[in-house]
Order: C-alpha cells, then structure tokens, then sequence
C-alpha cells in the first residue's frame, strides 16, 4: 500500500508539473534570445500600420518590432491573424507582442499590459461621396459597419451606454475593406475605423466615399505584450524612447505618412 501511495504521489506531482508548465505562456527575454524569434502577431488590413505588399507582411508596426527584435539579436516572426484573436495570442503564448495599430484601452489593459504610446490617433467616420450624414451626431438612426475586436467596434457598441454618439445597427466585419465594400454596396450607411487606414481606403476610391471632418474618438497605439511581463515591457519602452530621440520613429511614420 506504502509503495501504491508514493506511486500515486509521484504520479499527481508529475501531473500538477506538467500542467503549471502547460499554464505558464510568459516567456523571458532569456528564453527568447535562446528561441532565437521574437514572435509578433498583427491583423494586416491596417494600412498604413500593417499591410501585404505581395506576400509580405510590411507597415509602421513591422518595422517597429523589427527594430525590438534587434535590440534583442533576434529575428522577427510575423503572424498575421484575425485582429480579435491577437490578445488571445498573447494569453496563450503563440506570441510575445502584439503591434497592431492596437488602442491602448482600459478594457484591453485587463487583460494584456502596453508599452508606453507611440502615435497619436482617432476613430474615423467613412461615408458615400453624397451622404447627407455630416457629423456622429447623424449616426444616431443608421447601420455602421466596424471591424470585429477594433476600439470602433467597442465605441459603436457602446455597451456600458456611456458614450456620447450612439448608432442604430453595428454590422461586424473581419476585415475593414469588407465594410467598405458594403458601404459602397449602399448596405450599410457608414463605416467608423482608424483614421489613418480610412484615408487609405478613401484614397483608393476617391469618387465613391470620403472621410468626415470630425473624429468619433482621440487615442492612442501602444504595443502589447504578456499581463504581467515587466521584463519584455521594459525591453521595448526601452527600445521605443531610444528611436524616439534619435528621430528613428518619426523617419519610420514619415516612410508612410505625408506630413500634413
């Protein structure tokens, strides 16, 4: 019976091992360097942010991360994924951050930690090139398309009711340009994404929609990373001050985006 029980023993830690082990998705920078890859998963159907050009996966946030993953000696390894899949990424360690033109929230900060900002944004309201909606005031009785998991998504919801402009109908899409295909469709009235992505759209179909002059929301991008991983927290505000001082990132955004 002695000899049954210290197997049992033996046999229930292993198993408690394994699963601790199983449950543990923090990496340190050490296992990182020994990986040899910093994984980061985006959503590319944010352009400027992050985008296919080809087969590739390029943008502001690409070169941003590749940029970290120097500064670790490194190679970077891009995912790209569903936008509202990339904090379940982190969670579960298929990744070690997120860079995807991603707000830094207080809701999303329950549940991953961000680095210190590095772009200034807002939410966008796309409509028809002849839309009598004029500002979000007008939303208030019409059906506007968001993409799934994006802080438009969460303003048009408005589940806590506290915002100030409310909409209609939310129609969720995976990807922005389905909303602006629908939007062109004349399915929906209007689309709300980031501000940048929707000039991009508008500048590739300039007889057919425009942006409003006033924004939805003002905010700000940050790069996510593990709840609780102070170390690769650290590593990349580290990373992300030394290019803002040497005016890396502004060369970085100005790649991308026209002054104004």
């Amino acid at each position: 019976m002695k000899k049954l029980a210290k197997i049992a023993a033996f046999l229930l830690a292993a198993v408690m091992t394994v699963s601790a082990a199983g449950c543990s998705s923090t990496k340190t920078l050490a296992d990182i360097q020994k990986s040899g890859k910093l994984m980061m998963s985006t959503n590319a159907e944010f352009e400027p942010f992050e985008y296919k050009d080809g087969g590739e996966v390029v943008g502001i946030d690409i070169e941003i991360s590749q940029k970290i993953a120097e500064a670790l000696g490194v190679e970077l390894e891009v995912t790209d994924i569903a936008f509202d899949s990339l904090i379940p990424a982190l969670q579960s360690g298929k990744a070690d951050l997120v860079a995807a033109g991603m707000t830094a929230d207080e809701e999303r900060r329950k549940s991953v930690d961000f680095s210190d900002p590095y772009f200034n944004a807002s939410q966008a309201i796309i409509v028809t090139s002849d839309s009598e909606i004029a500002g979000p005031e007008d939303l208030a009785d019409k059906t506007v398309g968001v993409q799934l998991g994006t802080t438009g998504d969460q303003y048009c919801t408005n589940e806590k009711g506290e915002n100030e402009y409310t909409v209609a109908e939310v129609r969720r899409y995976n990807k922005g340009m389905e909303a602006v295909s629908d939007l062109m469709a004349g399915r929906i009235d209007a689309v709300v994404i980031d501000n940048f992505p929707a000039q991009k759209f508008v500048e590739n179909n300039p007889d057919a929609i425009k942006v409003l002059d006033t924004a939805l929301t003002e905010e700000e991008y940050a790069i996510a990373v593990p709840k609780g991983n102070t170390e690769l927290l650290d590593k990349v505000n580290e990373v992300l001050a030394s290019m803002e001082e040497s005016g890396e990132l502004d060369e970085i955004v100005g790649k991308y985006i026209a002054a104004e």
